[in-house]
């Protein structure tokens, strides 16, 4: 979001305005705390591995990786906040690793397979959003600012061929069908709804 005021007591101010909430919250950080969420998609295809499309809208049905968060029970997309040091693209494909695949449960050479086989996949993504978030644990003094990147798996044969399961912060983990009447947490409903108008889908 760029440049922030900090009052005369030297706390940071949410740039949007107020929440009613002061303080820093739940949030690790005052001021911006900044995230990323990976939207890892595929087409999703029938038995015989044919694309499937709705019959209303005459468009391919595109499926995104979805987790259920722990905290609030909502179905999200897998990401987190970025470590100090580390640069957006690692935070990507760790807390999708976290928490649609379950890696910090693995062995070292488990780790050392997954991360080889996905490392190319999380280098080309197309940015969907980056700025604010409205999400429920900012506050007047701490708030969540994200980059959100597409990562698509047109073949079904990276992502798609992975063995999902929840880890982390995740209660659950799926392949979740992208429509209008999927809800959300927070603002993700906005990003997926953008990811599936630049892929030409069904919504």
């Amino acid at each position: 979001m760029g440049n922030y005021v900090v009052n005369a007591d030297g706390y940071p101010l949410n740039p949007v305005g107020r929440t009613g909430i002061v303080g820093r919250g739940l949030l690790g950080r005052w001021g911006p705390n900044h995230a990323a969420d990976p939207i890892v998609t595929r087409w999703k295809r029938d038995n015989a591995g044919i694309v499937e499309v709705d019959k209303q809208t005459g468009k391919p049905v595109l499926q995104f990786v979805a987790i259920q968060r722990r905290d609030s029970g909502e179905w999200a997309i897998p990401g987190g906040m970025i470590d100090s040091n580390e640069t957006i693209s690692t935070t990507l494909m760790r807390e999708f690793m976290e928490e649609a695949l379950n890696f910090l449960k693995m062995n070292d050479a488990e780790r050392k397979i997954l991360q080889n086989s996905i490392m190319e996949f999380f280098t080309k993504g197309d940015e969907i959003y980056k700025g604010y978030v409205d999400d429920p644990r900012n506050t007047d003094n701490s708030w969540i600012e994200t980059v959100a990147i597409n990562f698509h798996d047109e073949e079904n044969n990276i992502v798609g061929k992975l063995r999902l399961k929840a880890g982390d912060d995740a209660r659950n983990v799926r392949w979740m069908d992208l429509n209008k009447e999927i809800n959300l947490y927070a603002n993700h409903s906005d990003f997926v709804n953008t990811v599936v108008s630049r892929r030409k889908a069904h919504w």
